[in-house]
């Protein structure tokens, strides 16, 4: 299986995709068509953002897996592409943090202590002691946008220099924030306060743009930092702002467009301090990332939880191995539901009892939903489900309940329209034996996999060996039959385990009989 890699990452990161049986390639400097050549096989693509990860290039990858972005920003690879292929989208955002936030800090010192300039100054010669007055940062007030990881880190660290904390964030909450030591305002009121603003956004259509002239005259007298993502900050107004006295200095190390070109107007203002994205370029970080791309890459190849997924449901690893046998199951079951229902789904309702609702079971809800959709998307994955739902118009609703009747744990996939409903429900028994319990209210004992045939019919005398001798007639074997019934006489269901697939017409054979109500076969050798 080959990994392609088409900007360069460190060689642990290399070494442990091949430690792992990958073929390892890379594509540094190949073009739109070479890349589209190069991925056709890949099962993985690892890429920082020099590459644009478009939908051409997801449609010419056919046998990908995964996109992993060895760092943060995902703004050069598009999601809903990657989403719709069924294709994982997974970053590392905690390889570079610390680099991140101190390089953030080490810009705050520049700019408010004009650094680079006086290191200019005396390179040529001038001792210009008289001529740079600075800011400290102690007592005071720090402005910081987007309170993310790196945000939180830098604050952590800001914090400790004494500084006052304000922020904006809207998706994080005021105890969190309390706990940092910072105080959640509107963007209006962290530029009005703040004497420097750092900014830790990603690119979003929402924030492209976010502080501009505007923005930028509240903040007055200050310092402007930008160490996230270029064309959050209006470069132009930025630039005019602190030539215009406006800000007394900005210190930036990402730009809209990069390379840095030479017309840019931030060069060549005085105030300004630039650094072409070194935000992450330590050899620790560096590192870091590389490993945690390529820790990735591995767990999406082998059907494993993904732990910084964008676009897909994951789990915390400790909890995995109590999740993981429920994944399988799920999808059974919903497969099952799907086959039998046999009608248009209008909702999905998966339900988790006992021990397992006390879980992260997002990707326990996504299997359920990759197995409804099996026999309709041959590409349908867990990455894409959910977005099938939506798109087919399936309301999907999770729900919890402490305790499960007879079972320590019980997943159950119902599905409804304004006609009717079916559920199936599974649980794990010790020893990794999974099983579907119930179907359609029916109490059964049936091994999920292999050759099922489910038998509807009325609770009469003799239904059960018609059907075995025509399964027998037939030269087809009965592994395991789990009969169930709603009472003597009424209607009953039975699953057969078989050893072989029966033809269409043992089918046909089966539902001539006025006691059967009706048979269906289904297949989950390839699940």
């Amino acid at each position: 299986m080959k990994v392609l890699v088409t900007d360069p990452i460190a060689d642990a990161g290399l070494d442990r995709l091949r430690e792992a049986g990958f073929d390892v390639e890379t594509a540094y400097e190949a073009d739109d068509e070479a890349l589209q050549t190069a991925v056709q096989d890949a099962v993985g693509l690892i890429v920082r953002s020099g590459t644009e990860v478009t939908a051409e290039l997801l449609e010419a990858a056919q046998e990908l897996v995964i996109v992993g972005r060895a760092g943060i920003g995902v703004d050069n690879i598009d999601i809903d592409a990657a989403t719709e292929h069924g294709v994982i989208v997974a970053n590392a955002p905690e390889g570079n943090v610390r680099a991140a936030a101190e390089h953030t800090v080490a810009m705050m010192f520049a700019t408010a202590r004009s650094i680079p300039q006086a290191h200019t100054r005396l390179n040529t010669g001038e001792w210009a002691k008289g001529e740079f007055l600075g800011t400290e940062l102690n007592n005071k007030t720090l402005g910081i946008v987007g309170l993310g990881r790196v945000g939180q880190e830098v604050a952590r660290r800001c914090g400790s220099l004494g500084m006052e904390l304000v922020a904006y964030d809207p998706y994080i909450g005021a105890d969190r924030a309390n706990a940092l030591g910072a105080e959640l305002a509107e963007l209006d009121t962290v530029l009005e306060r703040a004497d420097i603003v750092t900014v830790h956004t990603p690119l979003t259509p929402e924030t492209e743009g976010l502080i501009s002239e505007p923005e930028l005259a509240k903040l007055e007298g200050g310092y402007l930092v930008n160490c996230a993502r270029g064309g959050v900050v209006d470069e132009h107004a930025l630039a005019a702002a602190v030539e215009d006295g406006v800000l007394n200095g900005a210190a930036l190390d990402v730009f809209a467009d990069e390379p840095l070109s030479d017309d840019s107007p931030l060069l060549g203002v005085d105030n300004v301090v630039v650094t072409p994205h070194l935000g992450a370029s330590t050899e620790a970080a560096q590192e870091n990332v590389a490993t945690s791309t390529a820790d990735q890459i591995v767990a999406a190849v082998n059907d494993e939880p993904v732990m910084n997924a964008l676009n897909a449901p994951s789990v915390d690893a400790s909890a995995f191995p109590r999740v993981e046998p429920y994944i399988g199951l799920a999808e059974t079951a919903g497969r099952i539901a799907m086959e039998l229902f046999d009608a248009h789904v209008e909702e999905a309702h998966v339900e988790y009892a006992g021990d397992i609702a006390t879980e992260e079971i997002d990707i326990v809800t996504a299997s359920a939903l990759k197995g409804m959709f099996r026999q309709l998307e041959p590409q349908v994955n867990a990455v894409n489900a959910p977005s099938l739902a939506e798109q087919r118009g399936i309301d999907v609703v999770e729900s919890k309940a402490k305790q499960a009747e007879d079972f320590q744990s019980l997943v159950t996939v119902t599905l409804h329209n304004g006609d009717g409903e079916i559920s199936v429900s599974g649980t794990q028994f010790v020893g990794e034996n999974p099983r579907i319990v119930r179907i359609d209210g029916y109490r059964v004992d049936a091994i999920p996999h292999g050759h099922m045939l489910v038998a509807r019919n009325y609770d009469e005398p003799g239904v059960i060996g018609f059907i075995g001798t025509v399964l027998g007639d037939s030269g087809i074997n009965i592994a395991g039959m789990y009969n169930g019934r709603e009472t003597i006489g009424g209607e009953a269901l039975t699953v057969y385990s078989l050893d072989d697939e029966p033809a269409t017409d043992l089918i046909d054979t089966l539902e001539s009989d006025d006691r059967i109500i009706q048979a269906q076969y289904l297949s989950l050798n390839d699940r």
